[in-house]
């Protein structure tokens, strides 16, 4: 908040928002409680821009009894008897078997827990399992849950809060490492997925759309309305699906929201094979995606001010630092004639460009260190200024990473992990990229309007 509380400042984009007299007293300091249609009113406008987000301890209670468990699974009857043993008795549990290798050690686990065994004559891939068994649901949720999950109903209790927004379609909660507290038993790969895995989007609740601070959420556990959902995932994906439903259901004016106070644990690959295996799998993911979202896909999003100053200091010539300066000071002031209902317009104006600024440097070393490694280990063959511009990077993100995730490794092997994950990741957008004979899911979107 600024100006007094009558400026409000955030959201997916960032924006400015000035408040109405009138508006600015429904505020308690920085919390907005919803007591008639005035305040309900300025709630749902500042949910919808992601500048506030619900509290979920004070929406009402969800009834459970309306939530149905669809668990697609492919084999792994020991994690698939753990999952079902931490969901209870009494749970209405649909399990879908993608044609198993022993289908019926799978139903025999199944019918110990009492859920109902749905066997596929041939594997479709966890999208259309998870279809076929939310073809089968007869209550208001449907919870997708993988086998190599442990979860237990508290969660979904948490997450069905959410739901009393009617526009609500799709919630996930906080996709934690299944570890001990004291990470024994983990070696340094399983330390770095605890702190870092693909699928832990941090502690800060968010709305979830295309380019919002948390663009997608998992389907490792996923709770969402049956009425909404459709017909479900795109059937023929196998690998980012979840992007893609999310991404739907934004596109359909329907809200999904990422809620940690509810958390799961999943059981992280560790070995090192295995590991680096389902990172580039989820790479692939990219140019499927670029199909069928090619306006959103892209690995980094920057307006002409921004990448210029990005392009100027990866130049590292005399002139670099200067110039960098020089354009975020313009820019600055060109946006500070814009808030002119700002108190104080270029105090807000610079914090936007700092902002600004420091998201696009982020985003540029996401592209020198993974989706662009390829061609960037290819250029610093040639080039001593590519090298050192990656080495800076390297040293700086996993200085910032660590400190962030406060990881329970050195920072030789911690930035060893860092590394390897991107190279992974990066090398499966590439091959998805050849695969499909487009760059689009490797090209940054530069635009004037964001």
């Amino acid at each position: 908040m600024s100006d007094g509380g009558r400026a409000l400042i955030g959201g997916a984009p960032i924006r400015v928002l000035y408040l109405k007299p009138a508006a600015a007293e429904l505020f308690e300091g920085r919390d907005l409680r919803v007591r008639d249609r005035p305040s309900q009113v300025l709630a749902d406008r500042l949910v919808d821009a992601g500048i506030a987000d619900p509290v979920v301890e004070t929406l009402p209670e969800g009834d459970l009894s309306e939530v149905t468990y669809v668990i697609p699974v492919r084999d792994r009857p020991e994690s698939l008897d753990r999952l079902l043993g931490a969901l209870g008795a009494g749970a209405s549990v649909i399990v879908v078997d993608d044609a198993s290798r022993d289908v019926d050690r799978q139903r025999a686990v199944v019918e110990r827990h009492g859920a109902r065994f749905l066997p596929l004559p041939e594997n479709v891939g966890p999208a259309e399992a998870r279809n076929a068994g939310l073809r089968e649901v007869t209550t208001e949720f449907v919870a997708f849950v993988d086998s190599d999950v442990v979860a237990h109903p508290d969660a979904v209790a948490t997450l069905i809060r959410h739901f009393a927004d009617p526009r609500v379609a799709l919630v996930a909660p906080r996709v934690r490492g299944l570890v001990d507290d004291d990470g024994r038993g983990a070696n340094w790969i399983g330390r770095y997925e605890e702190a870092r895995s693909s699928l832990d989007l941090g502690d800060g609740p968010a709305i979830v759309r295309q380019r919002a601070t948390v663009s997608w959420v998992s389907s490792t556990f996923l709770v969402g309305r049956v009425a909404l959902l459709e017909a479900g995932f795109t059937a023929g994906m196998r690998v980012g699906e979840d992007v893609d439903l999310v991404w739907n259901l934004a596109d359909r004016g329907l809200r999904v929201r990422y809620e940690p106070a509810a958390a799961v644990f999943h059981e992280h690959r560790t070995t090192t094979g295995a590991w680096l295996a389902r990172k580039a799998f989820y790479g692939t993911g990219a140019h499927p995606l670029a199909v069928r979202h090619p306006y959103d896909i892209a690995p980094a999003v920057l307006a002409p001010w921004s990448a210029a100053v990005v392009a100027a200091l990866l130049a590292q010539r005399r002139w670099s630092v200067p110039v960098a300066l020089g354009i975020s000071a313009f820019t600055a002031w060109r946006l500070s004639r814009k808030l002119g209902r700002s108190e104080h317009p270029l105090r807000v104006a610079a914090g936007l460009t700092a902002n600004g600024l420091v998201a696009s440097l982020v985003q540029a070393t996401a592209l020198l260190l993974r989706h662009w490694w390829p061609a960037v280990l290819v250029g610093c063959l040639f080039s001593a200024r590519l090298r050192r511009a990656v080495v800076v990077a390297h040293l700086v993100d996993v200085a910032i990473e660590q400190v962030r995730t406060r990881a329970r490794l050195d920072p030789v092997r911690f930035g060893l992990a860092r590394r390897l994950d991107d190279l992974a990741y990066g090398a499966g957008v590439w091959v998805s990229a050849v695969r499909g004979r487009s760059w689009r899911a490797l090209l940054p979107d530069v635009r004037r309007q964001r």
